[in-house]
């Protein structure tokens, strides 16, 4: 396979999709491309994207399509063509697949592989109920205890719970997934890429069985 991997990350919310992408980050010694952190640079940096996208979500609307695409196609667009990558959380629907395949296509090279973190719903939902995050370098942890959670492991700092893995926003999160992103998998197993991984079990054992598959 020529050049380091390009794969694509898939998986509901709560299934361990941020956690297994810095695995395989450094393993492979991949560029990991997070839309929302794509996101978030160009609005801090206020980039004619950015920009674009700011008006939309003042307004309170979703970012369209051609501007989520503009976005992510160029910083995609920026890695070197020998150089690998993992997506995460790009492309979220068919339109964002066909036009990444599209502008990856003109140069010479598609998604080796794309790779599915199936868990079933019952266990996001217990998941994401004691999912914190770091508030200084925003790691995320697990707390399933009574009481508050302990600081950060990884920078001491302290823990707290988004607004959206309330049990009332997880179902809403899962809902979207389901209907959104759903679609984008059976665009992938048609081409033949899609690799289904159990995601259930423990970190490491997800991270081997990903590496058996690639």
């Amino acid at each position: 396979m020529p050049g380091r991997l390009r794969l694509a990350l898939f998986g509901p919310p709560g299934a361990g999709k941020g956690t297994q992408a810095q695995l395989l980050t450094d393993r492979y010694d991949l560029a990991h491309v997070s839309s929302g952190d794509i996101f978030r640079h160009n609005l801090r940096q206020g980039t004619p994207l950015g920009l674009r996208a700011k008006k939309y979500m003042d307004r309170g609307e979703l970012v369209p399509d051609e501007v989520v695409i503009d976005i992510m196609l160029s910083k995609v667009m920026s890695i070197h063509a020998d150089d690998g990558f993992i997506l995460d959380g790009f492309p979220r629907n068919t339109r964002q697949a066909e036009e990444l395949e599209a502008a990856l296509t003109a140069r010479a090279r598609n998604i080796d592989k794309v790779l599915h973190i199936d868990v079933c719903e019952e266990e996001l939902a217990r998941r994401l109920g004691g999912r914190f995050v770091c508030r200084d370098c925003q790691a995320p942890f697990t707390h399933q205890g009574d009481g508050p959670p302990p600081a950060c492991q990884r920078c001491q700092g302290d823990l707290y719970q988004r607004d959206d893995d309330r049990p009332e926003a997880v179902q809403r999160r899962i809902g979207v997934y389901r209907d959104e992103t759903m679609p984008v998998l059976a665009f992938y197993r048609d081409r033949g890429l899609l690799a289904d991984i159990p995601g259930k079990d423990s970190v490491d054992k997800v991270f081997k069985r990903i590496v058996e598959t690639l």
